[in-house]
């Protein structure tokens, strides 16, 4: 086997193949036809002897030679990556980037309009992709290239992934202005364990995003028959609480955001309400590429507090931005 005769550019094909573990899959991801990633895998095949990936029931399987070799190209192509992007300097005015990021519906709702104001204002030509990638799939969109970076309720374990809190957040409730709890409560904005065990409840519960700690404290409460409404989204909640007489259970910073558009009132709830930190999380390998910390500059500036500590920590699993 004479690796001088390797086209070094169908090892990518070959790491986005096992990555995605489909044709298609590694096409959309290379920005390649199907055909021409096909025809790189046929040569791949033919060099290696070796069929590389068999079909399964969930896909292209890598057989025991790419499972063996894979992983070696894969660190490969990140070290020359790297170095490449290390030398290379990044001007926002002037660079047209694409990136790649991952956020629930509710960060796609709180984080990417202020995100894209800023970009249209500082790197007119970058353009931003939101993948909302399933929380337990984070750290491998983040290995593979899929997305660049995440934004959510992400507590670092994976090796390799960097994360870096933006802020700590709570949950609290939110109800029609004209709604009314036990006498007193108007006045001192804070739900007692009374208002909130006879109200009727709006929960939403986004698939694979759902922040189980909200479910937890009802239970804990003996409030789970509370909740009359499932709602899969978080965009339904304002119409159900100026319509109806629900109560819902929301992170603050969604509710100060309900409070600017619509006629509601915020209340504190009782007790331990449930808490997180939001962080950013990206590959250790984007660490030094210069676009990649200008992206990062810019969000931490953006979503950035002053109470939120700065030490980076590895890995990730968790849930984004709910």
């Amino acid at each position: 086997m004479n690796f001088r005769q390797l086209d070094l550019n169908l090892l990518r094909v070959l790491v986005a193949v096992n990555a995605t573990g489909s044709v298609t899959g590694a096409s959309r991801q290379l920005a390649l036809s199907q055909p021409a990633v096909s025809h790189a895998l046929n040569r791949l095949r033919g060099f290696f002897g070796d069929a590389l990936f068999v079909r399964s029931s969930s896909g292209l399987h890598p057989t025991r030679l790419a499972g063996r070799i894979v992983p070696a190209v894969t660190a490969y192509l990140r070290a020359l990556e790297a170095a490449l992007a290390a030398a290379s300097a990044f001007d926002p005015a002037a660079d047209a980037v694409r990136w790649r990021l991952s956020m629930s519906d509710l960060g796609e709702m709180l984080f990417l309009p202020p995100l894209a104001a800023a970009l249209r204002r500082e790197a007119p030509h970058a353009r931003v992709d939101n993948a909302s990638v399933p929380a337990h799939a984070v750290g491998t969109a983040l290995e593979s290239r899929e997305v660049d970076l995440a934004i959510g309720i992400l507590a670092p374990t994976q090796r390799d992934v960097v994360g870096e809190t933006l802020f700590h957040e709570r949950y609290v409730a939110v109800t029609g202005r004209d709604w009314r709890a036990a006498p007193g409560s108007a006045r001192r904005r804070a739900l007692a364990a009374r208002d909130l065990a006879a109200a009727s409840l709006a929960v939403a519960s986004p698939t694979a995003t759902y922040h189980e700690t909200v479910q937890q404290m009802l239970d804990a409460q003996g409030l789970a028959e509370r909740t009359v409404v499932h709602a899969r989204h978080y965009a339904a909640l304002p119409d159900l609480v100026t319509s109806t007489d629900l109560l819902a259970i929301v992170p603050q910073m969604y509710a100060r955001a309900m409070a600017v558009r619509w006629p509601v009132r915020v209340w504190s709830l009782p007790g331990d309400a449930p808490q997180y930190d939001v962080r950013m999380v990206w590959h250790a390998t984007a660490t030094q590429e210069p676009a990649h910390a200008w992206l990062r500059a810019l969000v931490r500036r953006l979503f950035g507090r002053d109470d939120a500590p700065r030490r980076r920590v590895r890995g990730v699993t968790g849930t984004p931005s709910d």
